[in-house]
């Protein structure tokens, strides 16, 4: 089975087969100049975990500034990595845990229920569709499920990955791209030692390799171009993909048609590399969390930026990356000492999202240490995802830090 096209080709105009190769410094991001006279072409971001630890919940109340303390608003979290989200033509994001009511109660590790006011923020800067299979898909049982997605249907999201009904989850989620029918699959390796329950086995979806094939075939049924992969696996805190991991990734590319299988739940950066023709983006890290004990791994993450084209009835893809840090400010409970390591650490005083290169081209109020760090972030990243060969194939980064 080749990574195809199963409706054709979509009609260009001469225009557009005309079209210049890209002026320099452009980039993937210019989705218009992209298209070439081959076939369709479309751009996706995709990013790493979405947790929300208490501590991202109270800087989400002092951002909203609400007398009452109650408000909260993530916008100014997540607001650095907007001009590459929103740029994406699909974005898809990645919410690892039960989203509960405006008002809580909320928790954290080991079963999150977390404030659904991150699904707005979420839509606003961008994003199209989540995966919602994790490891804590089931912390809450059947109704965690149902107001997590229900939250997302409230915002705007798309989502897959656990479902309400049998109806629901037998249904594939095909979005319309520039044109072009592109499913989204989710699946996730356990529950935390919890089990699906028996009369409700669509609840989320559980991995094995016999499942994912049914579900692109159910897909490519349903008319799907395009299949995406989204899937928590591997083991936590460990930037080197495992065998299973490894393991399933080959048989998935030599034995499905899947364009692009997208990693999640290590909470660290893992290697992008292609197998037989196919990325696999063993881990994206984090997108937004706050470990109990930051690792300084743990606040690295990445976003995977892939140009589609189609050529001759193949789905070509090429493969970017865009390093991202979470600045995460020293313990408030002491003020005198959070000053003080505030100063130490560049001023450093509340969370939030970077897109480290952007960051440091753009240079406006960053302490010595801050670029310091930020370097040492986009470096790191950058050797993990290239680690396992994938340069040779053409993988870079999106955009580069200056010199």
């Amino acid at each position: 089975m080749t990574k195809s096209s199963r409706l054709p080709a979509l009609s260009r105009t001469v225009a557009l087969a005309l079209l210049a190769p890209l002026a320099a410094g452009c980039g993937l991001m210019d989705t218009d100049a992209a298209a070439g006279a081959d076939g369709p072409s479309f751009t996706v971001a995709a990013a790493g975990d979405i947790l929300v630890h208490p501590e991202l919940t109270d800087q989400a109340k002092k951002d909203a500034g609400a007398a009452d303390g109650k408000a909260m608003d993530f916008g100014r979290i997540m607001a650095g990595v907007k001009p590459v989200i929103s740029k994406a033509d699909l974005a898809i994001c990645h919410m690892e845990p039960v989203l509960g009511k405006p008002e809580g109660p909320f928790q954290s590790y080991p079963d999150f229920l977390v404030p659904p006011q991150i699904a707005d923020t979420v839509k606003r800067i961008g994003y199209d569709t989540c995966s919602t299979a994790s490891n804590h898909s089931l912390d809450h049982g059947p109704g965690g499920v149902k107001n997590t997605l229900d939250t997302l249907d409230k915002a705007g999201l798309q989502h897959t990955g656990s479902a309400r009904s049998k109806a629901e989850a037998e249904k594939p989620l095909i979005m319309d791209i520039k044109g072009v029918k592109v499913a989204h699959l989710s699946f996730a390796g356990g529950f935390n030692g919890r089990e699906v329950p028996e009369d409700k086995p669509w609840l989320a979806n559980q991995t094995s390799f016999k499942k994912i094939a049914a579900a692109e075939d159910a897909a490519r049924k349903a008319g799907a171009d395009v299949v995406i992969l989204s899937i928590h696996w591997g083991r936590e805190h460990q930037p080197a993909p495992n065998a299973l991991q490894l393991s399933l990734a080959r048989k998935i590319a030599e034995r499905t048609g899947i364009n692009l299988v997208i990693g999640h739940h290590a909470h660290v950066v893992q290697p992008m590399e292609k197998v037989d023709g196919t990325w696999i983006a063993y881990g994206l890290g984090n997108q937004l969390a706050r470990h109990e004990v930051p690792s300084g791994l743990s606040e690295e993450g990445v976003i995977g930026w892939f140009e589609f084209t189609e050529r001759g009835g193949d789905w070509d893809v090429e493969a970017r990356y865009v390093p991202t840090f979470i600045d995460i400010p020293a313990d408030p409970e002491d003020p005198e000492a959070a000053d003080d390591a505030a100063a130490d650490d560049g001023g450093v005083r509340d969370h939030r999202l970077v897109d480290v290169a952007a960051a440091l081209r753009d240079g406006k109020g960053l302490s010595p240490q801050q670029r310091s760090r930020y370097r040492l972030a986009f470096e790191r990243t950058e050797g993990t995802l290239l680690n396992r060969n994938g340069g040779s194939d053409g993988l870079k980064a999106l955009q580069e830090p200056p010199g």
